[in-house]
């Protein structure tokens, strides 16, 4: 395995305040990376949050480590679960006693991605931080109201650049995100690098015939949850002619599933609105290569992976006007974007799409897949590398917002 510069392979320390059986774009990311790093001759250990009750712990197995924090479940999400340092610290240094890592890359100013970096810091550890966060993500799950969860989010934007000020790279997966921690978080210096995608998963392999939907189907993909909207999206399908006989595909799960089925019902999309669940990676993929549109109504989204890997499966898409999701859109090129919360702009665009000829969706579903690609994961990888090795030169360094 060659590495940037001749540099031999590192020992590699990613903590995650959520990680995968979770499912999200974080946690999706931080398991991404480690294979990613694997893949590049790099001994990698991951410390996240155990999804039961219990003692800390190491997995059995797997392709590379995966260390488990004592964790405590949170009455108003279905998965997500919090560590509290008290019970933390000393298992996360003793795991650098016995891993002894050349570089942490945290993934979240929260509890793990917090102690692990002071524990870094303490040792002379080079740090790289990543931040996948917005106040947005979290305010459906505080019963408070509005006034205060304006503070709540005024602190954690503090705390963010408390935490990852302290690192020796701070990034995020675009510009825009960017400019927000340099704004909110006064974090002067943030480095924007794509999540990154692999797009050649998302495209009919040799020989493979997937059928259309025989109806036109508009798709999301996400965590079922406040910020994302989808109300939106299924409020515009009740309101798109009933000629087309619009239909509507839902992947993934969350704490506003009932409502959402409660809401379809009441508007009589039983039949043309469907609740997939949560998908394994191959029912995913065909349902992206099967969709006619894909429609990303969230609102919090800092790059919305969901909707790179719709484009790379040739979608044409629909996005909200809203945080970083303009990125991926070029108006008229490869779908448009609608107003927040505008059911019937939204509507209207659906209407506008599925009017035109097939010819035109098909050049619409070419133009995501060129923009998608320029999001290669293999890309994010070796910029990861660099800033892992502190190879990356002061020039670039100099360009962050």
């Amino acid at each position: 395995m060659n590495h940037p510069a001749g540099h031999k392979p590192l020992t590699i320390l990613i903590a995650a305040d959520t990680y995968p059986p979770n499912v999200n774009g974080a946690a999706q990311f931080g398991y991404r990376l480690a294979r990613g790093m694997t893949k590049r001759g790099h001994d990698v250990h991951v410390l996240a949050p155990a999804t039961e009750s219990g003692a800390s712990h190491t997995e059995a197995g797997g392709e590379w480590s995966v260390h488990r924090l004592r964790s405590h479940s949170t009455p108003t999400h279905e998965y997500w679960r919090i560590c509290l340092p008290w019970e933390i610290r000393r298992d996360v240094s003793m795991l650098f006693d016995r891993i002894q890592p050349d570089v942490v890359h945290i993934q979240c100013h929260y509890m793990v991605g917090e102690y692990t970096l002071y524990e870094a810091v303490k040792r002379g550890i080079r740090v790289v931080a990543t931040n996948h966060f917005m106040p947005e993500n979290v305010n459906p799950f505080l019963p408070f109201p509005s006034w205060f969860k304006e503070i709540v989010a005024k602190n954690s934007w503090r705390d963010m650049g408390r935490v990852m000020g302290k690192a020796d790279a701070v990034t995020t997966p675009t510009p825009l995100a960017a400019k927000a921690m340099h704004d909110h978080a006064f974090l002067r210096k943030v480095l924007p690098v794509s999540n990154g995608i692999d797009s050649s998963a998302y495209e009919l392999k040799p020989g493979e015939d997937i059928e259309p939907h025989p109806h036109p189907t508009v798709l999301f993909v996400g965590r079922l949850a406040e910020e994302k909207h989808i109300n939106v999206l299924i409020d515009a399908i009740a309101k798109t002619p009933v000629e087309l006989n619009v239909h509507c595909e839902i992947v993934g799960g969350g704490e506003v599933k009932p409502a959402l089925q409660a809401q379809a019902a009441r508007l009589g999309l039983g039949g043309r609105v469907k609740f997939l669940g949560l998908a394994s990676d191959e029912v995913l993929r065909i349902a992206y290569l099967r969709a006619t549109l894909f429609c990303q109504p969230g609102t919090a989204e800092l790059q919305s992976l969901v909707t790179l890997e719709a484009m790379s499966a040739y979608t044409p898409v629909l996005l909200a006007d809203a945080m970083a999701l303009p990125h991926l859109v070029d108006g008229g090129e490869n779908g448009y974007l609608f107003p927040p919360n505008d059911s019937d702009q939204l509507a209207a665009r659906i209407t506008e799409l599925l009017g035109l000829p097939s010819a035109d969706l098909e050049r619409m579903g070419k133009a995501s897949r060129s923009m998608a690609e320029k999001h290669d994961i293999n890309a994010s990888l070796a910029t990861f590398e660099a800033l892992y090795y502190g190879a990356l030169t002061e020039d670039l360094l100099a360009e962050y917002i």
